[in-house]
């Protein structure tokens, strides 16, 4: 939503050029999802070997966090020793902890298996509900373990009682460091989740997101916020991530007190008096670049009449920072961030920040600095000069960098009050009654690792057959006897050996070999998020890729180069098979499809074969003097060399499994009136690897076969994946000129 602001309120001389500001106002939404059994929340379930492996990790992290690591590893047989424990032999260990998995992979594994699923059943609510479930699961655990780990810790102490004294004064020491400083602990450890779940997302789960379920607008941003993990306002985070602002009732800079003069500031210029002005500030202070559209960052350019506007309008910001008594401390929030490394968590955050504005409270700092005899108060009194001596130009800066932070903590303290109402809407389910109870009424929702799913029937739904021919394979076999060579060995080595080992990569199989061609099939089982054809296409793309480098070899060999011509057909049902002896053979449809679709007809490709084109294949309607049009296959002429084509069925299946975007290509026109266009996806092919496929789709013309004329333009279309990197290359340059 944009806004046109116009001119400053009552009392402000300086005109202002009209500045339009965008709101934002964040929204999670599980729509479509049931209730649990307690009719108020959702109920989910998730992987019990994720979260036993998760509770590891969250320990470990903590423990290191709260330097204890060495005490809950403290050697357990001489204190059972020493405590007279019976039955005890001496020289045996306790058993150590299995190590479990890894803590990204594990957690990238489960958001990637609720993706699939809500892909398999059609609803984007059960990736968002899986996304939220995993959040609260990560949140209870940082503080459960913190507890179960402080207990570890106490017991340990309690058996040292009267054994190793000085190293029970040590130990006792750290234990206190432990409880005391449990905010640091849980923020550090929350930090680097947010760190691990970040770079899970830009790794992986975004581009899989968009291939598999589209654009998911501003919903997977509230999943990106910082302050997730916190519980309430942590001066220390704010201060390395935002700005630090006061936490007591008294402190002028406190968030509520910011905000209004924020709001006041906003509604100095006049605005559409139809809004409800509360909910419009609201929603123009959650985006942070309205800080630089109204004020530049505090660094206009004064040679533009907007400049002149913007620094109108930061002079009037800073004067209302100034009247709040508000601006000396936004001075002392930066200047205090490289202190707390110094001076924290001895001496609290807040207290470091007031000492740089109030002589009385630097003089009680400063004496609790010597208390402490390790730290100079150098660099304390140093920072407070540069308050005292920050002057106007520089307050401005501040002043405009100051808005701009403190929109973004405004803006992710909004997207937390959110993600935390859609946490409290969800019933994390441990006990195995209630487990039983929700999965009877049919309203669990369980994220199982892949490993921990119930193996589905193995019922095939639907199917996918490629044929990949190769083209004038006679020619080739001649060429190759007359050289005394051995057309089996190169047809192997060249074609069919390459292609056997991308099989398992893409779950295809082979259905069988003929002397110049294979077909292969892809399979889809009930229950399975169905990307069949987008594999084919994959598969197609990279089955091409291959023997074109192999064919580089040979022609530096002086032999013949291998041209293939593939077709990809689907069927919305199993195959058949009959059984010859105890060999199956496949009964499909798409087996005679995908022949037709492979093929090229002798005299088109002599035909086409001087056009110059990107593309690969094309198809066209036969019509002679006094005949009519006829759409079967008999009257079809085909051209597939070094191409992909796809059936209809096919192309309609890959846009339902991944998210297909039109694009624009420009592409040469071969005939006057040829209408053409382009569509483009990743294909997820593992958790993080990802290829993009081009369709092109044209509509079929109806031609004189003896000079290849076109006479009119079908409703028919063909469609075509893109083989040629040409083309690719010239999608990437296009989209990075729009950016």
């Amino acid at each position: 939503m944009k806004i046109p602001l116009f001119r400053f309120g009552k009392g402000q001389a300086a005109e202002a050029l009209p500045v339009h500001l965008t709101g934002y106002s964040p929204v999670l939404s599980l729509k479509g999802l049931h209730l649990g059994v307690d009719n108020l929340r959702h109920d989910v379930y998730l992987s019990a070997k994720f979260t036993d492996g998760v509770r590891g990790h969250v320990a470990r992290l903590i423990a290191r966090h709260g330097e204890v690591e060495g005490l809950l590893a403290a050697d357990a047989q001489p204190l059972r020793e020493a405590a007279n424990y019976p039955g005890q032999s001496r020289g045996k260990q306790p058993p150590a902890p299995a190590e479990s998995a890894e803590l990204k992979p594990l957690l990238a594994d489960l958001h990637v298996a609720a993706l699939n699923h809500a892909k398999s059943e059609g609803n984007p609510s059960l990736d968002v509900l899986a996304r939220v479930a995993i959040l609260k699961f990560l949140r209870t655990e940082l503080f459960s373990q913190h507890a179960l780990i402080l207990e570890r810790c106490r017991m340990t102490l309690k058996n040292l009682e009267g054994y190793r004294h000085q190293k029970a004064l040590e130990y006792r020491e750290r234990v206190g460091a432990f409880q005391v400083g449990k905010k640091s602990i849980l923020r550090k450890t929350g930090q680097e989740l947010f760190r691990t779940l970040r770079e899970i997302e830009k790794e992986t789960l975004s581009r899989m997101r968009r291939s598999l379920l589209g654009d998911a607008g501003e919903t997977y941003r509230l999943f990106l916020n910082p302050l997730m993990f916190t519980e309430d306002s942590d001066p220390i985070l704010n201060a390395e991530l935002y700005v630090m602002l006061g936490n007591y009732e008294h402190d002028p800079d406190r968030f509520d007190n910011v905000r209004r003069v924020a709001c006041d500031f906003l509604l100095t210029l006049q605005a559409d008096a139809d809004l409800d002005p509360e909910r419009m500030c609201d929603e123009w202070l959650n985006v942070p670049d309205n800080a630089q559209e109204l004020v530049a960052g505090g660094a206009p350019d004064e040679s533009t009449m907007e400049g002149q506007a913007q620094k109108a309008r930061l002079e009037v910001w800073m004067g209302l920072l100034e009247r709040a008594n508000v601006m000396d401390r936004v001075v002392a929030s930066y200047e205090v961030t490289p202190l707390l490394a110094e001076y924290s968590p001895r001496i609290n955050a807040q207290q470091l920040k007031n000492a740089l504005v109030s002589r009385e409270e630097r003089e009680r700092v400063e004496k609790l600095i010597a208390e402490y005899g390790k730290a100079s108060t150098d660099n304390l009194r140093a920072a407070a000069d540069r308050v005292a001596n920050c002057r106007s130009g520089e307050r401005c800066k501040v002043a405009g960098r100051f808005l701009r932070d403190f929109m973004r903590y405004h803006r992710d303290l909004r997207q937390l009050e959110v993600l935390n109402g859609a946490i409290d809407s969800v019933n994390l389910i441990s006990n195995d009654k209630l487990r039983q109870l929700s999965t009877l009424n049919g309203t669990l929702y369980q994220y199982l690792l892949a490993e921990e799913q119930k193996p589905v029937e193995d019922k095939v739904a639907r199917h996918v057959i490629m044929k990949a021919d190769v083209r004038d394979s006679s020619r080739l076999t001649r060429s190759l006897l007359e050289r005394g060579m051995n057309p089996a060995s190169y047809f192997s080595l060249n074609f069919y050996d390459p292609v056997n080992k991308l099989l398992a990569k893409y779950g295809a199989s082979k259905v069988f070999l003929e002397g110049d061609a294979i077909i292969l099939a892809i399979l889809e089982r009930e229950g399975e998020a169905g990307l069949a054809v987008a594999r084919a296409s994959v598969l197609a793309r990279e089955m091409i890729e291959i023997v074109q480098g192999y064919n580089q070899l040979s022609e530096r060999a002086g032999l013949p180069a291998i041209e293939l011509g593939l077709g990809i057909s689907y069927q919305d049902s199993a195959p058949m098979y009959l059984l010859d002896g105890e060999q199956r053979i496949m009964i499909s449809d798409a087996l005679n499809e995908s022949d037709r679709l492979s093929s090229c007809s002798k005299n088109l490709r002599k035909s086409m074969k001087q056009l110059q084109t990107p593309f690969r294949v094309f198809a066209f309607q036969t019509v002679s003097d006094g005949d009519t049009a006829d759409s079967s296959d008999d009257f079809i002429l085909r051209y597939n060399v070094s191409g992909i084509r796809m059936s209809e069925m096919a192309f309609e299946k890959l846009r339902h499994e991944i998210n297909m975007q039109v694009v624009q290509f420009k592409a040469p026109e071969l005939w006057k009136g040829e209408e053409c266009r382009f569509w483009s996806g990743l294909v997820p092919i593992g958790n993080d690897i990802f290829r993009k496929i081009v369709v092109r789709g044209s509509r079929m013309a109806q031609i004189d076969p003896r000079d290849l004329s076109v006479r009119e333009w079908t409703g028919h279309w063909y469609y075509e994946v893109c083989s040629n990197s040409e083309i690719y290359n010239k999608l990437e340059e296009q989209q990075a000129a729009g950016r």
